[in-house]
């Protein structure tokens, strides 16, 4: 059982489950890492005490996403000291989605949170997230309510895109980018990560009734080294806005957007051949004086090859769902009445 240093509504051992061999832990830290050599030895001092201190079963997993310093060596170092700790290491840098990715595969607790290496996240937060976590919700998210970076090239652009991201998603979050997240371990089972959309995982939550809230968490100023993300993110995060959106309204009808473009177009190449038409019999322009046609034309063949991608997408979506043996709907737990006498 967890224990946090509030009382929790309920106790974290219901989400325990037995699997017929070693009990597996309560909690799985997940932590990714890019060349932060300095600041390892740091956060394992502040980190290890707190989980120590809720005296429950965890792990932490290290995944070293190809750093270029010395992190590796000084996780071994660590890690060679405390039973707790186990390391992935990866080939070369794959991006922090990846890592996470990584760390949420291999975690065995009921209750996963990452955080960053860089001693911006404040270990100390996590028994507020894990009490969340115990008072029922599924998704709890950081929120850097008094964030330590640079104004300008980092908080504004922050906060205009956590504004877009929530208006869009209808998720409501002010700090989709922060690292500090604590989720059930179920709502991570069958999701798969790519490009940037790492922040995006309370949407992917949302979307299969996961209970979302956010808290504040203390944030720090970066002590060493230097932020791997620049002004360049704005566009990333714009583009991977456009495909969860996509996913979101259209991953199991996608026929619906195909096809609605498809028709869109078509029946606009008629109103253009009827204006071409207009244009023959009431001013005397002959039709090959004009273009209107042959744009009739290329939005019939634009409008039908829509549709045919359209049912492409339909094929390559029920494709999908039977041979990974997935289903269109989440259920949150079953339930019946008392058995018949």
């Amino acid at each position: 059982m967890l224990k946090t240093p509030e009382k929790p509504a309920h106790s974290l051992a219901e989400l325990n489950h037995e699997n017929g061999k070693s009990k597996p832990p309560d909690l799985s830290i997940v932590l990714p890492i890019y060349n932060e050599a300095e600041s390892l030895s740091s956060l394992f001092d502040q980190l290890l005490p707190v989980l120590d201190g809720m005296q429950c079963d965890y792990e932490i997993i290290a995944v070293n996403d190809g750093s270029r310093d010395n992190s590796l060596h000084v996780l071994q170092e660590i890690a060679s000291r405390n039973t707790h700790i186990r390391i992935i290491d990866f080939r070369r840098n794959f991006g922090q989605t990846a890592a996470l990715m990584a760390g949420f595969d291999h975690a065995e607790g009921d209750v996963i949170v990452t955080l960053d290496a860089d001693l911006q996240n404040d270990p100390s937060d996590i028994p507020l997230l894990v009490s969340k976590i115990n008072e029922g919700y599924d998704v709890v998210s950081g929120w850097r309510s008094d964030r330590k970076d640079a104004r300008l090239t980092r908080n504004l652009p922050s906060r205009i895109a956590n504004t877009l991201i929530s208006r869009i998603s209808g998720v409501k979050l002010n700090d989709y980018g922060c690292t500090l997240k604590a989720y059930r371990r179920d709502v991570m089972t069958g999701v798969r990560l790519y490009g940037e959309m790492h922040r995006f995982i309370p949407i992917y939550a949302s979307w299969m009734g996961a209970r979302v809230v956010e808290v504040p968490v203390k944030h720090h100023p970066r002590k060493f080294g230097y932020s791997k993300y620049g002004l360049n993110r704005i566009f990333k995060v714009v583009l991977d806005l456009i495909v969860v959106k996509f996913l979101q309204s259209y991953l199991v009808k996608p026929i619906y957007v195909f096809g609605g473009f498809g028709l869109s177009t078509i029946a606009a190449a008629f109103i253009t051949l009827t204006l071409a038409i207009g244009l023959k019999f009431f001013a005397g322009t002959s039709l090959i004086q004009t273009p209107l046609p042959l744009l009739s034309a290329m939005l019939v063949l634009i409008g039908c090859i829509s549709i045919l991608m359209g049912l492409l997408a339909e094929m390559v979506m029920r494709t999908y769902f039977e041979a990974h043996g997935r289903h269109p709907y989440a259920v949150r737990e079953h339930m019946s009445g008392p058995p018949s006498a």
